[in-house]
């Protein structure tokens, strides 16, 4: 299995902090935000990681280098020519993984900006774990029943089934259990193969998501006693480092 860290965005709501540096690399209880994520990898038996960059990368760079990427493998999907959003910037990773002969694998995905309590290896059982049909599941989501405007649906069998806004009532799909998305996911090498059916460069993992959830099996997971925080705020950094050392 290989983990992916997206660290390619802007960062604008943590300004001016990020008018210097990328978001990646904004300092938290000592260490900078993409080595927290980077540690929680490596302690879950990840070692093989792609970081996309495109905002101030060569500092991103250059710290993985500095660090000797935190005792792991680290891999540059470069994305400085344009920003991708989230499946875009999948799709360019596994891109990149074909070219270099890696063998298909399983991506653990994740935002560098969101910190959580998750056991990882919790996680990777249940998407190796068998289920109904003595297969594993070919795509888990990390959900939980936070409070939020924008949801995901699920059906019965917890397989993703929709996605709706709660305010404006919008819906794609079907309704169903309304879980609020944590940006991180563990996706099989059969779904990551549907990613070129996507024509555009730049798009969500969640359009992706719905374009697909006909076809595969996306189930959700919602962690014991989770605790998350999306470290996407200025005034929230003192808040955040307190949360981080708690972890």
């Amino acid at each position: 299995m290989v983990g992916m860290i997206f660290a390619a965005g802007l960062g604008t709501r943590l300004k001016p902090l990020t008018d210097t540096m990328p978001k990646a690399l904004v300092p938290l209880a000592g260490k900078p935000l993409l080595q927290w994520q980077v540690e929680k990898l490596r302690d879950a038996g990840i070692t093989d990681i792609i970081v996309n960059v495109h905002h101030f990368p060569d500092m991103i760079i250059d710290t993985i280098r500095q660090n000797n990427g935190w005792g792991c493998n680290m891999m540059i999907s470069d994305e400085r020519n344009q920003l991708l959003d989230t499946g875009g910037g999948l799709k360019k990773a596994q891109e990149w993984l074909i070219a270099n002969s890696q063998e298909p694998t399983a991506i653990l995905a994740c935002n560098v900006d969101i910190l959580s309590n998750i056991d990882l290896r919790a996680l990777i059982a249940y998407y190796q774990s068998p289920i109904t049909n003595h297969q594993s599941p070919l795509g888990v989501l990390v959900v939980s029943q936070r409070e939020t405007q924008r949801y995901l649906c699920f059906d019965e069998h917890d397989r993703l089934c929709g996605w709706t806004n709660s305010k404006t009532g919008e819906l794609k799909g079907k309704d169903g259990r309304h879980l609020a998305f944590s940006g991180m996911q563990i996706l099989s090498p059969e779904i990551l193969s549907l990613l070129p059916q996507m024509s555009q460069d730049k798009f969500s993992l969640i359009d992706f998501y719905l374009s697909a959830m006909n076809q595969v099996s996306l189930k959700a997971f919602i962690p014991n006693d989770y605790r998350m925080m999306d470290v996407g705020k200025i005034d929230q950094i003192e808040e955040a480092e307190r949360f981080a050392q708690s972890l």
